[in-house]
């Protein structure tokens, strides 16, 4: 079942890359492309504020 775009609460606290609509509200709120995106899941994992701080080392 596909992810419901209008989630709030914990669904924003994780980062669903197989979601389209999820990867560009990231990106867009993060200041990243989808592969830099991509890269810091990769490396720390799903979470949001995992993912902030990676990028912000970057």
């Amino acid at each position: 079942m596909a992810d419901d775009p209008k989630k709030t609460g914990l669904d924003r606290k994780l980062i669903a890359l197989n979601e389209p609509h999820e990867v560009q509200s990231w990106t867009r709120s993060l200041g990243c492309t989808a592969e830099q995106l991509k890269e810091a899941v990769k490396a720390v994992g799903n979470s949001a504020e995992a993912v902030r701080v990676y990028l912000k080392k970057s």
